[in-house]
């Protein structure tokens, strides 16, 4: 085990190390911003909030270098109102930020290793809150899928506390990415290394409308396995075990939570959506790994799930893998794959639909948990110029429509040479739009400025550029996932 008895001297300054250089550079900016400047108009019909989470260290890590998913959470919000646009940005109060801030130090290690943390926060929370936004029965969560959800008054950002679903939650984790069925408006979301550091357990629960839990069924999965996402159907939920591995003792030796293992299989845990555990069945894949997916639906026993998906684990930080493979760029590439599952046959089947490195898909939310034709995407486009090794995750600087039916693109714009993309998030025209008939409001990184820019444009004529771009007098880190939430919803 790491001796943490000696505690190294924290850095007073953020060190040159990639993770804090060039756009990656921690802002670490609570702001109140009135009346943003902007260029174009703001349709008239987007009246609501636009919420963004992302990790902005707050301290240098005790430890020097750190790893991107590691910082503090800070949550963003643009408000628009009748063609303005308001901005507000408030950390997240998390027991690791507080204990920190009253310190003037960093207490925390390395990524999800308490074992690298000063022995004067053991027992504490490391959670970070720092991934995603999520808006559920009228409360906005700050997600990470290391620890319990925190909540946030959805007008002023102040941190309101740890929410575990009135006590009825006891898994020590949840999802930073749940799902929400749009007819009965459910919540489905699990844990994952639900009983502990490196444990096998997962928890899966359902809460209705009105946020109590409705389902709880907790089994033991193949190996403890990097599970940031999951999908569910009309009729399915499916837990995709991918071979990133957690190790207790790696962990316990001051090692890295995940690693790499290219000996073991990618395993489907299926179970009807209200189902126990005795109904799981599982399904055996290849070495693949995804962080995100559009969506899945099921016909019959078959669940077709669309992802950005790749053969690796694409983030350096998990290699050399467990046979000392250094990481290949090429195999961890994520391309738009569609895979197909079958619950009575236990078969598995894969398909590229879109050969080109791509990340952070969304759907119009409309149609989540069932069968959807558009999804959007952000997808690393040519002729970049900047020589900035950090040029956005994965320096994806063009935003795309996919049609699932026509397997292609039909509508793309890019951002630019010296630009890269933060997640897109769609918004319906009106309630009655068809699917993908409405706006996308994406943040875009301007390397030549660093600055940023919320554009707006519409998701059905994305060549047409920008309606209205939305300018920031500052940098604002990377955030990962967002939320839009309509004014009568966010304001009660």
């Amino acid at each position: 085990m790491l001796n943490a008895s000696v505690s190294p001297q924290p850095p007073t300054r953020f060190p040159d190390v990639p993770v804090y250089s060039g756009w990656c550079s921690p802002s670490r900016i609570e702001a109140d911003i009135f009346e943003l400047e902007v260029e174009g108009e703001v349709p008239a019909e987007l009246n609501g909030r636009l919420y963004q989470l992302g990790p902005d260290p707050q301290l240098p890590n005790r430890l020097g270098d750190d790893v991107l998913f590691n910082g503090d959470g800070l949550m963003r919000m643009f408000t628009f109102a009748d063609g303005h646009v308001d901005y507000r940005s408030r950390y997240v109060l998390t027991e690791k930020l507080k204990l920190e801030r009253a310190a003037r130090r960093s207490l925390f290690g390395a990524y999800r290793n308490p074992y690298t943390d000063d022995l004067t926060v053991r027992g504490k929370s490391g959670g970070t809150a720092n991934t995603s936004a999520y808006f559920h029965n009228g409360k906005l969560l700050a997600l990470k899928e290391d620890s319990l959800p925190v909540e946030m008054d959805p007008a002023t950002l102040e941190t309101i506390g740890l929410y575990d679903f009135d006590g009825a939650v006891t898994s020590k984790t949840v999802t930073a990415h749940p799902r929400t069925d749009p007819r009965t408006g459910e919540h489905f979301f699990f844990g994952y290394e639900a009983k502990g550091l490196a444990t096998r357990d997962v928890a899966y629960y359902v809460a209705d409308a009105h946020g109590k839990i409705i389902h709880e069924t907790w089994f033991e999965g193949p190996y403890c396995g990097f599970m940031h996402d999951f999908v569910v159907t009309d009729d399915y939920v499916v837990f995709p075990f991918m071979p990133a591995v957690a190790d207790l003792d790696r962990i316990k030796a001051g090692g890295k939570h995940w690693q790499w293992d290219p000996t073991k299989d990618t395993q489907f845990a299926i179970m009807p959506r209200y189902g126990t555990t005795e109904e799981i069945r599982y399904v055996s894949a290849p070495p693949r790994f995804a962080f995100h997916f559009f969506n899945a639906h099921n016909d019959g026993t078959t669940i077709t799930i669309d992802g950005s998906i790749a053969e690796g684990f694409h983030s350096p930080y998990s290699y050399p893998d467990t046979l000392g493979n250094a990481f290949d760029p090429v195999a961890s590439t994520p391309l738009v794959r569609r895979w197909t599952l079958d619950y009575a046959e236990g078969t598995f089947g894969e398909e590229v639909l879109l050969p080109e490195c791509t990340e952070f898909p969304v759907i119009d939310d409309r149609f989540e948990t069932g069968t959807n034709r558009v999804g959007f995407a952000l997808v690393r486009g040519g002729g970049q110029t900047h020589p900035d090794v950090m040029h956005g995750p994965l320096g994806l600087n063009t935003i795309v429509r996919y049609d699932f039916e026509k397997s292609q693109v039909v509508s793309s714009y890019v951002l630019g040479a010296t630009s890269s993309g933060q997640e897109a998030i769609f918004v319906p025209r009106y309630d009655g739009a068809s699917e993908g008939d409405g706006y996308l409001l994406l943040l875009a990184n301007r390397y030549d400025t660093m600055l940023n820019e919320l554009i707006v444009l519409d998701a059905v004529k994305l060549e047409d550029g920008p309606i209205a771009t939305v300018k920031l007098p500052f940098r604002v880190h990377f955030a990962f996932h967002g939320c839009w939430v309509p004014q009568y919803l966010s304001e009660g």
